[in-house]
C-alpha cells in the first residue's frame, strides 16, 4: 500500500465513522449532519489524490486491509 492510499482509506474509515455518530440518534441527526462536510471534503481529496475516486473495489480492498472488522472480513 503506498502512502497516499493508506491516507484515502483512513479518510473513509473517518467519514464513516462520523457519519455513523452523526446518525446514531434520529433526533439529533439534522444537527449533527452539517458537521460532515468537512470529513465528505478530506475523504474526496484524499481519493482524487491517490487515484481511487470512482476506485471503489481497490478502495474497500484497502479498508478491508485496515480495518477488518468495517466490511466483516474478520470472520
Amino acid at each position: 500500500m503506498r502512502k497516499d492510499e493508506i491516507a484515502a482509506a483512513q479518510a473513509y474509515v473517518r467519514l464513516l465513522e462520523a457519519t455513523r455518530a452523526a446518525l446514531a440518534d434520529p433526533d439529533d441527526a439534522p444537527l449533527y449532519i452539517p458537521l460532515l462536510a468537512s470529513p465528505i471534503a478530506e475523504a474526496d481529496e484524499a481519493l482524487r489524490s491517490a487515484g481511487l475516486s470512482g476506485n471503489e473495489e481497490r478502495l474497500f480492498s484497502l479498508v478491508r486491509a485496515l480495518r477488518p472488522s468495517l466490511t466483516g472480513s474478520e470472520r
